[in-house]
């Protein structure tokens, strides 16, 4: 392979045209003819560049509206001929085609046209760009002779090397760009593949799930310090999703920093309600909510300072400067703290911390409608995400007893919070905040006596929710000895029959959602 190749002709055609004219105007001093295309050209031209129109190139008119410009024997033999076979150059020669050693192209802007509410399909199709993919690939194929350039900020390093190198650019130069090529134009046809099969009403879960990955940033480490990782987000996702919140203030998110948020985000967005939850090792040890995020945050706080201490935090709410108060009034140390928004006066008392982390989403969108995927050994589990939807009018209260309103209110907070937390899982609840919370026990009365240990006193009026159906009456003879009075589980079970007439004995109210929400 040939390590320097002089650039003498570079074919110019973008959508994207920051920069362009003072890249074009380096090329030219090292004595590039410049070959451009519609409107690139006519800015150049305008701008004084010299330019060669393609057609002029080519021989042959654009048409179709500009559909077929770049699709040419003189445009894709000059860009695919080896410069090393007699072959390759004897037929360029016999039909008259020139070398092309540089293509300078961005594409049709298809990603951000379809990300427009009400984008219609002939709108799409029309941003699907077919010469730029096919002349990028041509140019990266043949990177031993032909410098690829996809993205305005290439421009200045790209002229900096042709000017110690006499106009020429290194090979290593241009395989890395070749690399960033055909990164591009495979992102390009995933998105277009993606948009197109959603069109056609696909399956939930169609025969190719194409994921496409963009790093966000490299982690200091993994779980363990011994561990390697880095951050990454799917392409397309949600403008006010986790992944694209803006961090405004602390040192950079850890690899479990970056899990624990995510359980909370998910978790506080479940809520109509100001809510706050707060959550220590990806289970949240405080959840409330309030008539605003003040009183939601000291609720969830008090519902275990001791865990409180050192986790995440999430609101659903923008944050007022009267959080930023009571938890420097507490002298909680916080890691992490998601929100859609920070007021300006709350921002300025927590940047005045320098270890938290801040994140803004810039809104809350709903937790259902989209998937969830979890890698494992050879493959990925993919399931659409879990929420709590269920209808409350579909509920079955199946003991004697019938919860009053209160009750049922509570008992409808707790669901919520129950699903969050990992099962095996046994969350109590009272006046709208978790008081005891039984997480990830291989047993479930093993998670009824710590969520019962947790609460102490305050288990007293309680009520309690269960991610599952309770095989046996022992979590619930737990909870009722604790003064827990009324229950919320799915049901289910074959022994159900137990379950409701221990509750019958003991005074307790319980009601069936016919719905379960496992968090493994």
């Amino acid at each position: 392979m040939t390590d320097q190749v002089k650039i003498r002709r570079a074919l110019v055609s973008v959508t994207d045209k920051a920069d362009l004219v003072g890249f074009c105007r380096g090329l030219a001093s090292h004595g590039v003819e410049i070959v451009s295309t519609g409107g690139t050209a006519r800015m150049l031209a305008g701008s004084g560049v010299t330019v060669r129109l393609i057609d002029d190139l080519t021989g042959f008119p654009e048409m179709m509206d500009g559909r077929v410009k770049t699709l040419h024997p003189a445009v894709h033999g000059g860009l695919l001929a080896r410069r090393d076979s007699p072959e390759h150059m004897a037929a360029a020669e016999a039909h008259g085609i020139g070398m092309i050693d540089m293509v300078v192209v961005n594409l049709y802007p298809f990603e951000s046209t379809v990300a427009r509410d009400g984008v219609t399909l002939e709108e799409a199709i029309e941003n699907i760009d077919i010469g730029g993919p096919a002349m990028l690939r041509s140019a990266a194929k043949n990177f031993d002779s032909v410098t690829v350039v996809t993205d305005p900020s290439m421009y200045a390093a790209i002229v900096a090397e042709m000017a110690e190198n006499a106009g020429a650019t290194r090979l290593a130069t241009r395989k890395r760009l070749a690399v960033e090529a055909f990164r591009l134009t495979s992102a390009y046809d995933n998105a277009i593949f993606n948009w197109l099969a959603a069109t056609e009403g696909a399956d939930t879960f169609p025969r190719d799930v194409r994921f496409f990955l963009e790093k966000v940033q490299d982690l200091r480490y993994g779980e363990n310090p011994h561990q390697k990782a880095a951050f990454y987000r799917f392409a397309d996702s949600k403008p006010t999703s986790l992944a694209r919140a803006e961090q405004l203030h602390g040192k950079e998110l850890s690899h479990n920093n970056i899990l624990d948020v995510d359980a909370c985000w998910t978790a506080v967005r479940e809520f109509e309600e100001p809510a706050c939850v707060i959550v220590k090792h990806t289970n949240p040890c405080g959840t409330a909510i309030g008539a605003d995020v003040v009183e939601a945050y000291d609720k969830a706080h008090a519902s275990d300072p001791i865990s409180a201490y050192g986790g995440v935090m999430a609101f659903n709410r923008p944050v007022p400067p009267g959080v930023a108060h009571h938890i420097g009034a507490n002298e909680q140390f916080v890691e992490v703290i998601v929100a859609p928004e920070f007021e300006a006066g709350a921002l300025e008392l927590l940047t005045g911390k320098r270890n938290i982390r801040l994140l803004r989403t810039g809104g809350v969108r709903p937790v259902e409608g989209h998937y969830d995927s979890r890698s494992v050994d050879g493959g990925m589990l993919v399931q659409t995400s879990d929420a709590v939807t269920e209808d409350p009018s579909t509920f079955l209260v199946v003991s004697r007893r019938q919860p009053s309103a209160e009750e049922m209110a509570q008992l409808l907070f707790a669901w919520k919070v129950a699903k969050s937390v990992k099962s095996n899982a046994i969350l109590l609840a009272k006046d709208f905040a978790s008081v005891g919370v039984g997480a990830g026990q291989m047993s479930r009365v093993d998670s009824a006596r710590i969520a019962v240990e947790k609460a102490g006193d305050r288990a007293k009026g309680a009520v309690c929710a269960s991610d599952a159906y309770m095989p046996f009456p022992d979590s619930l003879e737990v909870c009722a000895a604790a003064g827990v009075t009324a229950v919320i589980q799915p049901g289910g079970s074959v022994r159900d029959g137990e379950a409701i007439a221990k509750a019958d004995e003991l005074g307790v109210a319980m009601v069936f959602t016919g719905r379960r929400h496992f968090r493994h």
